[in-house]
């Protein structure tokens, strides 16, 4: 039985490569905060009534002679989840482009739950803010429409100029999401 086994894994390997191996698990962003600390460091209320925006972006300039940001990332030490540390996940955000290839692609960017986090509204809890780093990348003008990243997922913080990030992602795959 054994020896049967053996070539079938075999051959099952030479010919669907990584099909055979599990499946990357879809999480939904809720997933990323650990149970109980929801209330405390869940996702803040975005910003929908973008007749405010020129006003908080006002305010945002003002603090930069000196007061404190209006769209300052209001929790960057979020706690996370651990035993997400090396798991080849999918999850579907937007993206806020932070390196450009030569040929204008985002090869590294934040994956955020929603349209606008981190540029026009208050960033997300850093447990809600993923840091991506893609070799294939995402054209720079489709950086607004919702993808799916598929990859290795790391709990590990990460700063950049816009946000505090609780998690790190080697993307493996990039789509377009689709209802």
């Amino acid at each position: 039985m054994l020896r049967a086994l053996i070539p079938a894994f075999m051959l099952c390997t030479l010919l669907l490569g990584s099909t055979c191996a599990q499946a990357a698990r879809e999480l939904s962003w809720e997933a990323l905060i650990p149970p109980g600390s929801a209330g405390q460091f869940g996702m803040p209320q975005p910003m929908h009534d973008l007749s405010q925006l020129a006003d908080v972006l006002d305010e945002n300039a003002n603090a930069d002679a000196g007061g404190s940001s209006v769209i300052e990332q209001q929790q960057p030490q979020a706690p996370t989840v651990p035993e997400l540390d090396g798991q080849e996940v999918k999850l579907p955000g937007y993206i806020v482009p932070l390196t450009l290839s030569d040929d204008n692609r985002v090869t590294e960017f934040l994956l955020v739950p929603y349209f606008g986090a981190c540029i026009h509204v208050p960033p997300p809890p850093s447990n809600q803010i993923v840091l991506v780093q893609s070799e294939q990348g995402v054209a720079l003008d489709a950086a607004y429409i919702p993808f799916w990243v598929t990859g290795t997922l790391h709990v590990e913080q990460s700063d950049s100029e816009l946000a505090s990030a609780g998690y790190r992602l080697s993307a493996s795959q990039i789509e377009i999401f689709e209802y």
